[in-house]
């Protein structure tokens, strides 16, 4: 991240005005996704909850926000080359929609470990799979020799400003939606959805409160907030499959910066909420876009002094991609 010149200030990859743009490119592409609410999961936190439904976006998923920006803010010259990424699933089918969308290829390289239903998505919407091992070196090197073959436009997951600014302008919506928010409780991985909606939030309500939500499995953004550097882990474990990346040197300034506080929670909370979401708001919600109410709901969170101001809780409901074979196997067992 470079200084700004007059202020002094660091720059960030994204801001107010990028978050803007992006919304006037995708506003006729993207759903303005509903915000709904709970008399009785109101009651079980303790708390007046406005649930920002991007399962309900198209690709099931919020990346369809940035992935548009990025293809959609191509020059023509670019675009025709196609457009190439490495993902284990929602930013992988939002690219590939984004791009058929355009009428341009999509090259989409994906772990083999990625959830079917996620997959079964990139082929729904035309995408080229390239297979990859479930590593990020083995992704990020077949995705670099993609790329030397066809000159296609690399959009990372993430760590783009792009992809930033699709994804803030979520807090545009829902802070028209809910203008009495005071919290934001967000679910972090590589931080491209919760520094986007930060940026824009602090922007819009500079009192307002960002809470990242990670599971203890993949807890790298608690880590390197209490080292005040990024940290990656050797491996991660949890059942949030969206929930596996580390942060980037794009998004970890804004999670530094404007994010207060990382609230980590167990795989059996976040199964916890995805079933209230099930049987209460009657929402299918995968456990990545589960862990917000999980975190609202957790020891971390109700028993800690520096929340109990917290009154009106934004929670962004991230996906809706769950792998429900593996559900239905389960079942059957």
């Amino acid at each position: 991240m470079e200084a700004d010149s007059q202020t002094g200030k660091e720059k960030y990859a994204a801001d107010i005005s990028s978050i803007r743009e992006a919304h006037e490119r995708i506003k006729s592409l993207v759903h303005r996704t509903p915000v709904l609410s709970s008399e009785s999961l109101n009651a079980i936190s303790g708390r007046l909850l406005y649930f920002k439904c991007e399962c309900f976006q198209k690709g099931g998923a919020f990346k369809f926000r940035g992935a548009s920006n990025a293809v959609f803010s191509l020059d023509g010259t670019d675009a025709s080359k196609g457009v190439i990424t490495h993902s284990s699933g929602n930013h992988a089918a939002a690219l590939a929609l984004a791009a058929n969308l355009r009428g341009i290829p999509a090259y989409i390289v994906i772990p083999k470990n990625a959830p079917t239903c996620k997959v079964e998505n990139v082929k729904r919407y035309g995408g080229q799979i390239i297979w990859s091992e479930a590593s990020m070196k083995s992704r990020e090197e077949i995705a670099n020799k993609v790329w030397q073959e066809t000159g296609a436009i690399l959009i990372h997951p993430y760590n783009d400003g792009r992809i930033l600014s699709g994804q803030g302008t979520i807090s545009l919506e829902l802070l028209e939606q809910a203008p009495q928010i005071d919290t934001l409780i967000v679910p972090i991985s590589g931080g491209g959805l919760i520094s986007g909606v930060a940026l824009a939030a602090k922007s819009i309500n500079p009192a307002i409160r960002i809470l990242a939500a990670e599971p203890k499995g993949a807890d790298d953004a608690a880590q390197s907030k209490a080292a005040g550097r990024i940290i990656t882990l050797p491996e991660t474990n949890t059942i949030a499959d969206g929930l596996r990346a580390f942060l980037g040197d794009f998004t970890w300034p804004v999670v530094r910066d404007l994010v207060e506080d990382v609230i980590t929670v167990e795989d059996s909370e976040i199964v916890k909420a995805m079933k209230l979401f099930f049987e209460i708001l009657k929402v299918v919600v995968e456990p990545s876009g589960a862990i917000g109410l999980a975190a609202v709901l957790s020891d971390a969170f109700q028993k800690n002094p520096a929340w109990k101001d917290c009154k009106h809780i934004g929670i962004v409901i991230s996906g809706g991609n769950v792998d429900l074979g593996v559900l239905w196997k389960s079942l059957e067992k």
